[in-house]
Parts: structure tokens; C-alpha cells; sequence
């Protein structure tokens, strides 16, 4: 009777010690660096790499509180340095996006992994550097952390501080940046910005201005190939982008496809830009991989007073993409009244065509814009005109003579409005 009255005292015991209940309340004391609960709790047998539902342990919870003495004590006792949550953050990582100086300190020399990446590719250097603690930013780096480690994204420690304006960290980081491995990336953070003092200090010992992008601005893939001067075209931020030209950037550098600052301003009819860099000696008839020249970029878009200046520059109005498209039928396909206004005011042939002879005419009566068409009208274009394809002046296509290569070449020059129905009999 006695055996078994002891047996059914340990059972519920052990149930108390096991539960989730139990868990949860050893867990907050940690947290609360209650020091004494921990210890009972230890005691009795809970397991001490015991985690939530985001796989948060004791010593995870601690050190982002900054509990010093537990800290030291759960790693006495067993307490993994490097054990990660479900995210694969390490009581550093934690420690250091928290600020926690003292126990970043004692983490290191216990061993703590100081290049450890989360799984978003986060090191702790790039968390402390995020959240401005420069205290913890400084330990890190002379105790070996590598500031060249990028997330997943792209991005540094030096490209976070920047984009953060961390002005004291980014400057610790460019103090221990000796090679200047990290620093180049950077400047297209900067860029973005317009930061022409952060910039100006990305560029201190000469650098290359010209450094080509590794991150995404949501301008073109990581292998776009931009270099800071596209990126500042792209947002028409002129001052860093005349910072640039005047460290000796590339006016005219060209990346991947082609694309120089120019063709990105005029796409994007950033018309100071456009002016900066026709002033600095942009060349105005640059073609892309696919003849796209600048005109041709700010026609198509439809931004009438880039198309405008580049045609008092002398843009040249006949320059035809490898398909033949001149800048009026950019502007047809678009609907872009005004641009079409400019084109013909400066004298472009109202019925240029295409390879497939094909006029601006064609082009915006097929695609139903009624203004152009009107506009195109009035300036004596040729209703009769005829082209090589089967193309009739209606808002419907009916019979399309030409193959998979035409059909491939107008989906990527005119856009998806233009829809083909193939009868290929080349």
C-alpha cells in the first residue's frame, strides 16, 4: 500500500515537472532573470535546452534581457552557445539586435560563433549595426566579425547603417573597411537616397564610382550590373548622382543589355536628370542591346517633357530599333498624345515604318487609341498604307502573316497590348 501511495507522489511529480505549463513558467523566469527560479527549476529536472513554440530557450530569453549573472550561469550548467531558434538566431544574434553589451561579451568567450548566419543570412554584426548599437558593433569587429557577409538580399552591415542613417556605425564600419571590400555596394544605398554625405565618405581614398550593383532596388536583378550613377537616374536623385560624375563615374557606363544612366533617366522622365547627363556629355543616340536609344525610351513611356529636351539636344527622331520602331511609333503604341505632338513638331515622318512596314498609324489604330490615330490623321498620315502583315485599321486583328520571331519581337518592344493571333506561312 505504501509502494504504491509513493509511486502515484512521484507520477504526479513527474507530471508537474514535465507539462507545458511547467515549461512555460521556467521560461519566464528566465526571462525575468529570476536566477533562484531557474535553479529550482533545473533542479527538479527540466531540461535546460527546454524552447517555446518559436524555439526560444532559457538562455536565448535571458540574453535579450541583458540577465548577465543567468547568462553565465545556464552556460555553467550546459546551456549550448550556439543553439538557434526556429529562425536561426543564436543568443548572440539575439544579444546583439538587442544591445546587450555585457552579455555579447560573455557570449564571445564562451565561444559564441561571431559570423553565425540566421536564416535570412543575418549575423549578428548585421543586427547590431540595423538597430545603432555602436557599442556592441565595435566588440563584434574586434573580436573577428566579417562586415563582407551579406543577407540573402544583398545587403551588409555597412548597406543597413546606411540605409538606417546610422551615421556613427557606418562610420566604425568604414573605419575598419581597410580594403574597402564593403563600402563600393554600398553607394548605391547612398544613391537611392540622394546621401551626398554618405556618399562622399563611400568615396573617400578613391574608390570606383563605377562599382557595379550586387543588390536588387527593384530595378533589375542582383545582376543587373547598374552602378550607382543608374541607380541615382533611376530615382533623379541630381545631386549624388553630380557627386558621382564629378569622382570620375562613367557617364555613359553601360550595363547588362546596353542600358546607360541615360536610357534609365528618360524611361523614367526624370528631366533634370536627363539634362545632368546630356550636360555631362551622355551620349544622346546610345543604343541598348535591342536599338533602344533614350528618345526612344522616354517616348514609349509617354514623358513629354524628356521627349521634349531630347529633341532640342538634337535626339536623333529616324533612329529605328533592331525591328525597325522609331520613337513615333513608341509613342503611338502608348497612347502618348503630347510625345506624338513633339515627334511630328520636330518633323518626324508621319508615315515611317517598320521592317514590316508597318506606320504609327497601323500601330494605334490596331490598339484602339482614337486620339493618336486622330492626331496622326490630321497630319496627312496615309490611311491606305500598306504593310507586309495583314494588319487592318480596326481594334481587331484578324489574320497575322508573320511567325513566332515577329510575334516574340512586338510582345518585347510594344508590351503585352499587343496580342497576335499567329498564321505562320513564312
Amino acid at each position: 500500500m505504501e509502494r504504491q501511495k509513493v509511486y502515484s507522489v512521484d507520477s504526479e511529480r513527474f507530471l508537474l515537472t514535465t507539462g507545458p505549463q511547467y515549461n512555460t513558467s521556467f521560461l519566464r523566469a528566465a526571462r525575468a532573470g529570476n536566477i533562484d527560479k531557474v535553479l529550482e527549476y533545473l533542479k527538479s529536472g527540466i531540461d535546460i535546452s527546454t524552447c517555446n513554440q518559436n524555439g526560444l530557450n532559457a538562455l536565448h530569453l535571458a540574453a535579450k534581457e541583458g540577465h548577465v549573472d543567468l547568462v553565465q550561469e545556464l552556460l555553467d550548467r550546459g546551456s549550448a552557445v550556439d543553439s538557434a531558434t526556429k529562425k536561426g538566431n543564436t543568443a548572440l544574434h539575439i544579444a546583439s539586435l538587442a544591445g546587450q553589451a555585457e552579455v555579447v561579451k560573455i557570449l564571445v568567450k564562451r565561444g559564441a560563433d561571431v559570423n553565425a548566419q540566421s536564416q535570412n543570412g543575418f549575423t549578428p554584426l548585421y543586427m547590431a549595426s540595423q538597430e545603432n548599437h555602436l557599442d556592441v558593433v565595435r566588440y563584434l569587429l574586434e573580436n573577428g566579425a566579417n562586415q563582407s557577409t551579406a543577407t540573402e538580399d544583398g545587403f551588409t552591415p555597412l548597406a543597413v547603417a546606411l540605409q538606417q542613417g546610422h551615421n556613427q556605425v557606418v562610420a566604425i564600419l568604414l573605419e575598419n573597411d581597410t580594403k574597402g571590400k564593403v563600402r563600393l555596394p554600398a553607394l548605391h544605398i547612398a544613391a537611392r537616397k540622394d546621401d551626398t554625405k554618405s556618399a562622399a565618405l563611400l568615396l573617400q581614398n578613391d574608390h570606383n564610382a563605377d562599382v557595379q550593383s550586387k543588390v536588387s532596388f527593384n530595378l533589375e536583378s542582383t545582376c543587373s550590373g547598374f552602378t550607382p550613377l543608374h541607380i541615382a537616374a533611376h530615382y533623379g536623385n541630381v545631386n549624388v548622382a553630380t557627386l558621382l560624375l564629378n569622382r570620375g563615374a562613367a557617364v555613359d557606363f553601360t550595363a547588362r543589355n546596353g542600358i546607360t544612366p541615360l536610357h534609365v533617366a528618360s524611361k523614367r522622365g526624370n528631366t533634370n536628370m536627363v539634362r545632368l547627363l546630356l550636360d555631362r556629355g551622355g551620349q544622346i543616340d546610345a543604343k541598348t542591346r535591342d536599338g533602344l536609344t533614350p528618345l526612344h525610351c522616354a517616348a514609349r513611356s509617354g514623358h513629354d517633357p524628356a521627349v521634349e529636351l531630347l529633341l532640342e539636344r538634337g535626339a536623333p527622331m529616324l533612329a529605328r530599333t533592331k525591328n525597325g520602331l522609331s520613337p513615333l511609333h513608341m509613342a503611338a503604341q502608348g497612347d502618348h498624345v503630347e510625345c506624338v505632338k513633339h515627334l511630328l513638331q520636330h518633323k518626324a515622318p508621319v508615315d515611317d515604318v517598320t521592317l514590316d512596314y508597318l506606320t504609327a498609324l497601323h500601330v494605334a489604330a490596331h490598339c484602339g487609341h482614337y486620339r493618336v490615330t486622330k492626331l496622326l490623321l490630321d497630319k496627312r498620315a496615309n490611311p491606305n498604307a500598306r504593310a507586309l502583315v495583314c494588319l487592318s485599321l480596326t481594334l481587331k486583328i484578324k489574320d497575322i502573316g508573320f511567325g513566332e520571331r515577329h510575334l516574340y519581337f512586338w510582345k518585347s518592344e510594344l508590351g503585352n497590348h499587343f496580342v497576335l493571333q499567329i498564321k505562320d506561312n513564312l
